[in-house]
């Protein structure tokens, strides 16, 4: 899938189509807190599949129980349809 870069009003609307998601220095932000680190590993490992199977990988961190996850495009200079869909897909595995 090809990435799209997203219009100003698209991104205006990411907060409302993405709760839980915030827009911090041009990047969707998220951060997760799990029982424990097995637990938030475990997630990271969902993730990362789904993220390889886009070829559209993740900006992130892992503290114990914590997982931190930025999502921009790099390629596109920021925000694409693959944040987005990616974002969705990991909303899915929670």
């Amino acid at each position: 899938m090809a990435a799209t870069p997203l219009t100003a009003d698209q991104i205006a609307a990411l907060p409302a189509q993405l709760p839980g998601w915030s827009l911090v220095n041009g990047k969707l932000h998220r951060e997760l807190r799990f029982t424990n680190f097995v637990v938030a590993f475990g997630f990271m490992t969902q993730v990362a599949l789904v993220a390889e199977a886009m070829g559209h990988h993740p900006e992130w961190s892992n503290v114990w129980n914590r997982v931190v996850i930025d999502l921009t495009t790099h390629d596109t200079g920021g925000l694409s349809n693959l944040d987005l869909e990616l974002a969705q897909r990991i909303d899915q595995l929670l």
